[in-house]
C-alpha cells in the first residue's frame, strides 16, 4: 500500500498513521491512502512556515504573482483531470467538479493580480510639515482549515490571499477529501513553491486545528459551528486573530407575484443540487399563501425529473452523500420531521444506485413551522421544509427568525419588496430571483450571526485578514 505523504518545510514526509479516501458514489474504489500528522508533526509545520516567512514576504510582488498565476494556468488546462478527481473524491457531477477546478483557477488568477496591485495610501496629517504613510504587512503564519464540500475551491480562496499578501501557510484540509488537496499542493509545488512558503498536513478533526492554532498568528477556517466556537476560544486564548465562516439555515422566500417557474428553479438548485452539502443551500422554503400549493406541486414535479446516481455517470444531475455518516443524520431529519409533525411529500429514500454508494432522493417536507428542529438546525444534505406565510411581512420575519444569517433569497416581481428585502433581511448575502447558492469570487463572502465571525473572505477585501495596517508619520 503506497501512503502518500505530507509536505512540510519542502519535504514530503510520512505520518504517525493513515487515512483512507473513499468514493462516496461507489465505495469499492479507494482514492488512495494519505498520512495522517501527529501534534508534532503539525508543530514542525508551523514551525517550517515560520521559518519561512521573513523571505517569502521580503519577495518583490512579481515572484508571489508568478507563483500564483502559474498555478492557475495549470488548474485551468487539467480542469477536466483534476475535476474527475473532485467528483470521484468528493461526489460532486463531472459538471461540477470540472466548474470546481475552474473556479480555483480563477481565485489563483484574481490574486495573482491582487499580489501586484494591493497597497496603501498617502495622506496629509493635519498637523503642519508631516505626511502620512499607510502600508500594509503580511500578518505572518496562517493556518488554513478547509470542508470537503468544496475542496479546492475553498482550499484556493483562503491560501491564494494568504501568499499573495507575504504570509506562509499551513493547510490541513477535510480527511474527507485529501486527495484534491494532495494533487493542488503537487500542481503549488510544480510552478515553484518555496521550502516552508506552504505546508501540507492532514489531521482529524478539532483536535488537529487547536494544535495549529498554538503557534499561528492567524487562523481561518470553514466547518461546523460547534468546531468553529471552539477553535475561535482557543485562537483568541492565543491572541490569533481569527476568520470562521460556519453554517446556514438559509431562506427563500417567495411571494404570490413571483414567476412560478424561476421560483421552482431557484429552489431546485438552491436545495438539492451538490446534494444540498452547500452552507448557502435554501433549506427553508418560505412561501405565501396565494402561490404555495402551485409552488410545492410544480417543484415536486421537478424534483421527480432529477437523476440520483453515480457522479461519473453522464446525466446524472446529484450524486451521493459524502458517507454514511451524513446520509444518516439526513435521514434521521426527516423521522425527526414527521415527529414534528411534518408530512414528506416528496423524495427522501435512501437507495443504491447500480454502485454501493450514499444515494438519496432529494426530500421535500411541507406543513413545518420555524419552531420545528428540521427548520431551527442546518441539515447538509438534499432535504428541504416549506413553511406557508401570509404575507411578505410575515415571510421576511420568518427569514430572519434563526441563529443563522449566511444567505437569504427572495423571488418576487415587486420591486419594492425587493429592495426592502434586500435592505432588512439578516444575512451576509441576499439574492433576488436567484438561488441562494451561487457566488462571485471577486466580491466579499460571510454572513452574520452563527454564520460567520471576523473579516470577510474572498475579493479585494481579503487583504483585511491576511495583512495588518501600519501607520507611518514623516516630517519634512
Amino acid at each position: 500500500m503506497t501512503v502518500k505523504p505530507n509536505l512540510i518545510g519542502g519535504q514530503w514526509r510520512e505520518g504517525s498513521s493513515s487515512i483512507e479516501s473513499i468514493n462516496p458514489s461507489d465505495t469499492r474504489e479507494s482514492i488512495g491512502h494519505y498520512a495522517l500528522a501527529d501534534a508534532a508533526q503539525m508543530r514542525e509545520a508551523v514551525s517550517a512556515a515560520r521559518a519561512a516567512q521573513p523571505a517569502w514576504s521580503a519577495t518583490t510582488t512579481q515572484v508571489r504573482s508568478d507563483l500564483l498565476l502559474k498555478t492557475s494556468i495549470e488548474l485551468a488546462a487539467r480542469k477536466e483531470e483534476i475535476g474527475e478527481l473532485v467528483s470521484r473524491e468528493a461526489g460532486k457531477t463531472r459538471a461540477e467538479g470540472i466548474g470546481e477546478v475552474l473556479r480555483a483557477s480563477q481565485i489563483f488568477q484574481f490574486f495573482a493580480g491582487e499580489a501586484v496591485r494591493y497597497g496603501g495610501e498617502n495622506l496629509p496629517s493635519v498637523r503642519p510639515n508631516i505626511n502620512v504613510q499607510i502600508s500594509r504587512d503580511p500578518v505572518g503564519v496562517v493556518a488554513l482549515i478547509t470542508p470537503w464540500n468544496f475542496p479546492i475551491a475553498i482550499a484556493a480562496w483562503k491560501l491564494a490571499p494568504a501568499l499573495a499578501f507575504g504570509n506562509t501557510a499551513v493547510l490541513k484540509p477535510s480527511e474527507e477529501t485529501p486527495g484534491v488537496a494532495w494533487e493542488l499542493f503537487r500542481v503549488l509545488e510544480r510552478n515553484g513553491l518555496p521550502a516552508g512558503v506552504a505546508n501540507l498536513i492532514n489531521g482529524r478533526g478539532a483536535d488537529a486545528g487547536e494544535a495549529l492554532v498554538e503557534g499561528v498568528d492567524a487562523l481561518s477556517f470553514t466547518g461546523s459551528v460547534r468546531t468553529g466556537r471552539r477553535l475561535a476560544q482557543s485562537a483568541i486564548a492565543n491572541m490569533v486573530r481569527v476568520q470562521l465562516e460556519m453554517g446556514g439555515k438559509n431562506p427563500l422566500v417567495v411571494l404570490d407575484d413571483a414567476d412560478l417557474g424561476v421560483a421552482v428553479e431557484c429552489a431546485l438548485n438552491g436545495s438539492f443540487f451538490s446534494a444540498g452539502q452547500r452552507c448557502t443551500a435554501s433549506s427553508r422554503l418560505i412561501v405565501t399563501e396565494a402561490i404555495h400549493d402551485r409552488f410545492v406541486d410544480a417543484l415536486r414535479k421537478r424534483m421527480r425529473s432529477l437523476k440520483i446516481g453515480h457522479a461519473l455517470a453522464a446525466g446524472t444531475d446529484i450524486g451521493p452523500l459524502i458517507n454514511q455518516r451524513q446520509l444518516d443524520m439526513v435521514q434521521g431529519y426527516i423521522r425527526t420531521g414527521r415527529d414534528e409533525g411534518a408530512e414528506l411529500v416528496e423524495g427522501g429514500e435512501a437507495f443504491q444506485s447500480g454502485t454501493p454508494g450514499f444515494f438519496m432522493q432529494p426530500a421535500l417536507m411541507t406543513a413545518t413551522s420555524n419552531g420545528m428542529r428540521i427548520n431551527r438546525e442546518e441539515v447538509f444534505g438534499p432535504f428541504a421544509t416549506v413553511i406557508r406565510a401570509a404575507d411578505y411581512d410575515e415571510a421576511l420575519a420568518l427569514a430572519n427568525d434563526t441563529e443563522y444569517g449566511l444567505s437569504a433569497g427572495i423571488c418576487t416581481s415587486s420591486h419594492k419588496h425587493a429592495n426592502h428585502f434586500r435592505q432588512h433581511v439578516k444575512s451576509g448575502l441576499a439574492m433576488i430571483n436567484l438561488p441562494t447558492a451561487g457566488l462571485d469570487y471577486h466580491v466579499p463572502f460571510g454572513g452574520t450571526r452563527a454564520s460567520s465571525y471576523g473579516q470577510r473572505e474572498q475579493g479585494t477585501y481579503a487583504v483585511d485578514f491576511y495583512t495588518n495596517s501600519k501607520t507611518a508619520y514623516v516630517g519634512y
